[in-house]
């Protein structure tokens, strides 16, 4: 017996348009395996959404961004910490190192990325070529059809 659930009731209005609920299926599956960091998928508007990780303890030069073949990857690396003379006698704060994968839409984009108080902000933007969009077809009722 499976303890998975579908998002696809979710998602009945966009058959076959909005592939977006697949990074909400990746970020469930993701977290079957693994829990670290803990991450938020926002959405702003239609078009616009956010990946929210919490990286505390982590650098800017200690994360990576990449998107290859419509996956965004971003990876944590832990610090090389033989330079800090610091003995720990507790540590809550996890550094260890990560890697969190997210399957991107059609059209979607990474706008920005930026760590503010220990959380990567990374903005998405939906951008659909003018050819990829809905069209209105008029219905001509004044020509008769056409007769075979």
């Amino acid at each position: 017996m499976s303890t998975a659930f579908s998002l696809t009731p979710l998602f009945r209005h966009s058959v076959g348009f909005d592939r977006f609920n697949d990074l909400f299926e990746s970020a469930m599956r993701n977290e079957a395996g693994s829990s670290y960091p803990p991450y938020n998928v926002e959405k702003y508007a239609d078009d616009q959404y956010r990946i929210v990780v919490a990286a505390a303890g982590f650098q800017d030069e200690d994360l990576e961004l990449q998107v290859e073949r419509g996956v965004l990857t971003v990876t944590g690396g832990k610090r090389d910490s033989s330079a800090e003379s610091v003995t720990y006698l507790y540590q809550g704060i996890a550094q260890r190192a990560f890697k969190l994968s997210f399957r991107l839409a059609d059209h979607i984009e990474v706008r920005s990325a930026n760590l503010v108080n220990g959380l990567l902000n990374i903005d998405l933007v939906r951008l659909v070529p003018e050819e990829a969009k809905a069209k209105r077809i008029p219905i001509g009722a004044s020509q008769p059809a056409l007769q075979h």
